[in-house]
């Protein structure tokens, strides 16, 4: 049975007057994908897909030069939109992330709200899977996203317990009919 994988991007370099979405891997996180890209959990990927980001980006042609599979973007796989924030210190994102989460109906700062962006990121991979055929498909984007999907996919209501544990996860579900069947796991446990 084909399966969906979906894998967040690793580690990044942070940039302060760098806008987020322009942010690309650190050396760290090309190594850690790349070790990823040569694991068998991704051997039968037939497909990639990628969210628009720099690090997505650049993280989906790490598995797709290793595979010989060309990379595929939507914009709609982005992460939730916090440009209204811009960088924020780690202490600041954490607590403005776990009150977008817990508050999904409300913009908390400014930020794309929960709720908005869930439907977004459903309905995008929900086309992407209905078109897919042939082998595994990856997509490649966000730990925020990742969170919103699974929240869905298994009928619970938005919540960060839901996220990644740290940047270079990913997760698995059966196609075509989504279903959830392996939470998050390092890139290092492929």
């Amino acid at each position: 049975m084909a399966r969906l994988i979906f894998i967040s991007h690793p580690d990044v370099q942070v940039d302060p007057a760098v806008p987020v979405p322009d942010w690309g891997l650190n050396a760290k996180g090309r190594d850690r994908m790349s070790a990823f890209a040569g694991s068998a959990t991704v051997r039968a990927t037939g497909a990639i897909w990628s969210s628009a980001e720099r690090k997505a980006v650049e993280a989906a042609r790490i598995l797709a030069a290793r595979l010989g599979v060309e990379v595929r973007i939507a914009a709609e796989l982005g992460e939730m939109d916090r440009s209204a924030t811009g960088y924020l210190s780690p202490e600041d994102f954490e607590r403005t992330a776990d009150a977008f989460f817990a508050n999904p109906e409300d913009s908390v700062r400014g930020w794309e709200r929960a709720r908005d962006a869930q439907a977004r990121i459903v309905g995008a991979v929900g086309r992407i899977a209905a078109e897919h055929s042939g082998g595994d498909l990856a997509v490649i984007s966000h730990g925020g996203v990742g969170a919103l999907l699974w929240a869905h996919l298994v009928a619970e209501p938005i919540s960060r317990r839901f996220d990644q544990p740290g940047q270079g996860h990913y997760w698995i579900a059966e196609l075509p009919g989504l279903r959830p069947v392996q939470a998050w796991r390092a890139l290092e446990a492929g």
